[in-house]
C-alpha cells in the first residue's frame, strides 16, 4: 500500500486491514484442565423378557414386584388374610367357633380360590362318628358329606346296625375343602392337606362324645391312623384301632361299594366289628 493511500485511511480513522507478518503473535493462554467426571456404576438395562427385580427398602423385607403372581401360601399372596388357627386353638372351640374356623381356614393351599367347605352333619351328640376322606363335587352340591347315592347307601348301612344318620351319628369328611385337578375334577388330597384338616375332625369327635369312629375309605383310615394316604385299606381293615381313647374301625367307602357290590360282605363284617366294640378301643 502506497504512502498516499495510508495517509487517506488514517485521515478517515481506518486502521490497517491486515497484520504484518513480523508482528508478534498474541499470547495464548493454556486451557484450564477440568477434573474428569466421576465414573457412574454400571447398571444394565432390564431385559424386556424378565420381570423387574424386587424392590428393597431400608429396614424392611423385600417387597414383591407388582403385577407378578405369587405362589400359593406365600407371605405376599394376601397380606389381609387371617393367621392360620393353631391345633391348640381348635382343641378349645365349641361348635359355632369350629364352623367359623373352617369357613375362614388358611391352614393349607386348598383355602385359595372360591372354595366351599363342607361341614359335618347329623347328631351333635352321637354314638358314632363316621368319617370319609375328602369332600367331593357331590358333597359340595348337596352341602353335606357322603352325598348322592353313596349317602343313601350309608343310611342303609347305619340302619343295619341300629343307627340313624340324623340322630345317632355325626358324618364328616377328614378334608373339608374339595381337592381338585387342573381341570376341576376331584382328586385325592395330599398328606399335608389331610394333616392340616385333621385337628378339625378331632375336635368334632370330642364335641360329639362318640364312642366309635367308623372310617369310610382309604383316605380317612390312613389320615386318622397316621399312615401314608397311599397305603392300601386292607392293611387297616379287620382290626379295632385306638384313636386316643376312642375305638376306630375302618371299612370301605359307600361309593366303592356301589362300584363293587361283591365287597358289601366285607363292609358288613366291618360294621359288625364296630358294633361289637362300640365305645371300647382295642
Amino acid at each position: 500500500m502506497s504512502g498516499r493511500t495510508a495517509a487517506f485511511l488514517e485521515e478517515m480513522g481506518i486502521g490497517p486491514l491486515w497484520t504484518l507478518r513480523e508482528a508478534a503473535a498474541p499470547e495464548v493462554q493454556a486451557p484450564v484442565e477440568e477434573p474428569a467426571p466421576a465414573a457412574k456404576p454400571y447398571r444394565p438395562e432390564p431385559s424386556p423378557m424378565l420381570p423387574p427385580p424386587p424392590i428393597y427398602q431400608e429396614g424392611h423385607e423385600p417387597r414383591a414386584p407388582m403385577n407378578h403372581p405369587q405362589p400359593a401360601g406365600s407371605a405376599w399372596a394376601d397380606p389381609d388374610a387371617p393367621a392360620a388357627v393353631t391345633d391348640e386353638e381348635i382343641a378349645l372351640m365349641d361348635w359355632a367357633q369350629l364352623r367359623a374356623a373352617i369357613a375362614s381356614c388358611t391352614r393349607c393351599g386348598l383355602c385359595a380360590g372360591a372354595r366351599k367347605p363342607v361341614y359335618g352333619s347329623g347328631a351333635q351328640q352321637a354314638q358314632w362318628l363316621v368319617a370319609a376322606g375328602a369332600t367331593t363335587a357331590a358333597d359340595e352340591k348337596e352341602g353335606q358329606p357322603i352325598a348322592a347315592d353313596a349317602g343313601k347307601l350309608l343310611v342303609n348301612m347305619l340302619a343295619a346296625v341300629g343307627l340313624a344318620r340324623d340322630t345317632g351319628a355325626w358324618v364328616t369328611n377328614l378334608v373339608k375343602c374339595r381337592p381338585t385337578t387342573a381341570n376341576g375334577g376331584d382328586r385325592a388330597p395330599t398328606d399335608d392337606e389331610a394333616r392340616a384338616c385333621r385337628p378339625y375332625l378331632e375336635r368334632e369327635l370330642a364335641l360329639t362324645g362318640a364312642g366309635m369312629v367308623l372310617t369310610m375309605g382309604q383316605i380317612a383310615a390312613n389320615g386318622l391312623l397316621g399312615k401314608s394316604l397311599a397305603e392300601p385299606l386292607a392293611a387297616s381293615r379287620g382290626a379295632v384301632h385306638a384313636l386316643g381313647e376312642v375305638a376306630l374301625v375302618a371299612t370301605l367307602h359307600p361309593g366303592e361299594l356301589l362300584r363293587r357290590s361283591a365287597d358289601k360282605a366285607l363292609a358288613w363284617a366291618d360294621l359288625c366289628l364296630a358294633k361289637a366294640h362300640d365305645g371300647r378301643p382295642g
